[in-house]
């Protein structure tokens, strides 16, 4: 019996040896958990700052994005510079200038009788003129225009505000000083065609050209058009008086 007592004495000393081995060698496993954990921490922390390193990089800072932007708006205003005003609309609020068109009767070849009117917009922008030019027959010795002959002209007219004008472009008007062939009015008495281009003009810029001879009998004038041809036809059909 005492033998007995010996062999569970000697078992339970060495069942508190192996548990105490097993509390001692699980100590070390905790204590290496720790560090193993620290550098997952680590890892995760630079990880997540390697993350918002990359986003920072790659953002602009609000002073940076307002310099990106007023740079961008700087390029769009060199490289879009303001559109010329040449459309019709602009024309139709901004009448011709006397310093932005020129002036030029000449008389035409296939008809000695027609004078050819031109105006030409030397201007950068469209301007309106009115449907004809303004034009009279006179005497250039005689201090009273009362008398002066004016052209008749299309009648019905109506549509846009002006005639439009282009810069750069010609407008064209005929005016025929005896369509019939037999003048009534004597050409020592109307030496002088007196034409002011726009009725939006002032009467000094009315401009004056010699009649250059021939007999004149119930002259006609056309509207502007932007060809020959077709001032010629408008002429053609003149019929009311001014």
């Amino acid at each position: 019996m005492s033998k007995n007592k010996i062999t569970l004495s000697s078992a339970a000393v060495a069942l508190c040896v192996l548990s105490l081995s097993a509390c001692q060698s699980s100590k070390p496993a905790a204590s290496g958990a720790g560090p193993a954990a620290g550098s997952a921490t680590s890892a995760t922390s630079a990880a997540a700052t390697g993350t918002t390193g990359s986003a920072t990089t790659g953002a602009k800072s609000p002073s940076t994005a307002k310099s990106a932007t007023s740079a961008t708006s700087a390029t769009s205003t060199t490289s879009a510079p303001a559109a010329a005003h040449d459309d019709d609309s602009y024309a139709f609020a901004h009448r011709c200038d006397s310093s932005q068109v020129t002036l030029q009767v000449t008389r035409m070849s296939d008809v000695p009788t027609r004078r050819l009117i031109t105006v030409r917009n030397t201007g950068a922008t469209s301007c309106g003129l009115s449907y004809f030019p303004l034009v009279d027959l006179g005497d250039s010795k005689s201090a009273d225009r009362s008398a002066d002959l004016k052209p008749l002209i299309p009648g019905g007219l109506g549509g846009p505000p002006a005639y439009v004008l282009h810069a750069g472009k010609t407008a064209y008007a005929v005016l025929d000083l005896n369509p019939g062939g037999s003048g009534s009015g004597p050409a020592t008495t109307l030496d002088e065609i007196n034409v002011l281009a726009s009725d939006s003009l002032p009467n000094a810029a009315t401009k004056n050209f010699p009649l250059g001879g021939g007999s004149v009998g119930k002259p006609k004038l056309g509207l502007y058009e932007a060809a020959v041809a077709d001032a010629v036809a408008s002429m053609q059909g003149a019929n009311t008086p001014q």
